[in-house]
């Protein structure tokens, strides 16, 4: 069985392109991970036609769909299997993802209360080894 989210809103990005750092094209030693230009003189800053973009509130994604998943569920990370019980009755509103930080054996548990819940886990067969390698 299938666990479906309860809505599934069309999720709609105003801009799918990334904002990249003034001159970053230029020089090897600017990454392109943005950063405001702070220049008396800057024509980013000064919004100059033909420059980048520049980040600001307008660009926010809708409230509704904020934070979703294409799934259409919202993430929550778990790191045991009480944390889990905590989405017993928000099973069709979010998933399940398993921390980074969790042993393999914790795991199964943890995988094995979700099915009995029905709620969804992003990652189920992260750290699982296949029985013919052991």
């Amino acid at each position: 069985m299938v666990i479906r989210p309860n809505v599934k809103h069309n999720i709609i990005k105003k801009r799918s392109k990334k904002f990249i750092r003034h001159q970053s094209d230029r020089y090897d030693k600017l990454k392109p991970n943005w950063r405001k230009p702070k220049g008396i003189d800057n024509r980013v800053r000064r919004r100059f036609k033909g420059q980048y973009k520049m980040p600001n509130i307008g660009y926010g994604s809708n409230k509704k769909t904020r934070h979703i998943c294409p799934d259409g569920f919202k993430k929550f990370v778990v790191h045991n299997v009480k944390e889990l019980e905590m989405l017993m009755m928000q099973n069709r509103k979010y998933s399940a993802e398993i921390a980074h930080c969790v042993s393999s054996k914790k795991r199964k548990d943890i995988v094995e209360r979700a099915q009995q819940l029905s709620v969804k886990v992003t990652n189920p067969n992260a750290k699982l080894r296949s029985e013919e390698n052991e």
